[in-house]
């Protein structure tokens, strides 16, 4: 089953020659892919489903959503933002915040939260109309 999200991030590639050195802005698209086998039990609200949308939904939004959406990223090695005000939405990561990076770091954040028996599949970050990086599970079975 799939479940697609939006977010607003912004970020400052580091070391990077060219425009995305500037800190700039992107409206994420995010599709989140799980693999389970249905519920097959009577009574049970679940039954017939893999995971209830809303507790995959509410994972993406804790692991996921919540802390990227609105704020600036950027990589701890970069040392030009740290006059930035307090009020600023700023998350600091151990990696160059590139589209790529990012679906890794996503991929292990919902690995750790997923319930027993579902497992991450796949993951899509669109981070323009025309350009995304996509994670599955079968190339990366070292964070399982």
């Amino acid at each position: 089953m799939t479940k697609d999200f939006t977010f607003e991030m912004a970020h400052a590639l580091s070391e990077y020659k060219g425009k995305c050195y500037n800190i700039h802005g992107h409206s994420y698209g995010l599709s989140v892919t799980v693999k389970g086998k249905p519920l097959d039990r009577e009574g049970y609200p679940e039954s017939g489903m893999v995971m209830d949308f809303s507790t995959l939904k509410r994972i993406v939004n804790e692991e996921i959503i919540e802390p990227f959406d609105h704020a600036f990223v950027v990589n701890h090695h970069d040392r030009r933002f740290t006059y930035l005000p307090k009020a600023t939405k700023m998350l600091i990561v151990k990696y160059q915040p590139t589209c790529e990076s990012m679906v890794i770091d996503f991929a292990e954040r919902l690995q750790k939260a997923l319930p027993e028996g579902i497992t991450l599949q796949r993951l899509l970050l669109r981070e323009t109309a025309t350009s995304y990086a996509e994670w599955y599970a079968e190339d990366n079975t070292d964070l399982k």
